[in-house]
């Protein structure tokens, strides 16, 4: 597992790789965003740990750039920021897990193979109704019309397929698409179930995400 490092102190992006290579992680060190994207064009990332206060670049526009660039990475923000708006900006960015300074390495590698154990999925595609899921390229399709989602609305859509027609409440989906769910407002999943709607409906799927009123959220290939 190659893990791209960026943070602009010198002394934590240090104490970062050390104890990643201690993990066994092949590491590479980036001091800012324009240096990360030089790498990732370069080098494949399994997993990045994103500093979010850096000059020039952010944090979040740097998590955007690699989203777009690097297909399938992993990606952890740090920061110092404990507000609610910044962690669901860092989502929203596409984060897949973000963790608050000061923290505990221990944490850090805990989370990072929470993150691996999320790329764990054997097949490469699904079929739900008449929509066809492709799950290395996180895309979504019906016949020639197709989209790609976001690695958090990937995830969403996984966890309602694996549990189709079956109600899921907002802190299942929590707990298991952001795993942290005790940290993240549960208003998130209406945002996330939202995007995802809009995008079932642009390739033209019967397949639908339902509301249960003050329970959750379900999948069905049902018509309405």
């Amino acid at each position: 597992m190659r893990v791209l490092v960026v943070d602009d102190e010198p002394e934590m992006a240090a104490l970062l790789s050390r104890g990643l290579v201690g993990e066994g992680y092949a590491v590479d060190v980036a001091t800012d965003g324009i240096q990360a994207m030089t790498l990732a064009a370069a080098e494949r990332y399994d997993i990045a740990v994103l500093d979010v206060t850096m000059p020039g670049m952010s944090g979040f526009e740097l998590c955007r750039r690699l989203r777009e660039q690097a297909r399938g990475i992993a990606i952890l923000l740090l920061t110092a920021r404990d507000a609610v708006d910044d962690r669901v900006r860092g989502l929203d960015a596409g984060a897949d897990d973000y963790l608050t300074k000061p923290f505990a390495f221990v944490e850090l590698a805990a989370r990072l193979r929470a993150l691996r154990r999320r790329d764990a999925i054997s097949p490469s595609s699904l079929d739900v109704g008449d929509l066809a899921i492709d799950l290395a390229g996180q895309r979504i399709s019906v016949g020639e019309n197709q989209v790609r989602l976001s690695r958090t609305e990937f995830d969403l859509l996984r966890l309602l397929v694996e549990h189709r027609e079956h109600v899921m409440s907002r802190r299942e989906i929590l707990d298991a698409v952001w795993e942290a769910g005790t940290f993240v407002d549960t208003n998130i999943v209406d945002q996330y179930v939202s995007y995802l709607r809009k995008k079932l409906d642009a390739v033209g799927t019967s397949v639908r995400i339902v509301t249960s009123r003050g329970v959750g959220f379900r999948l069905t290939t049902e018509a309405t």
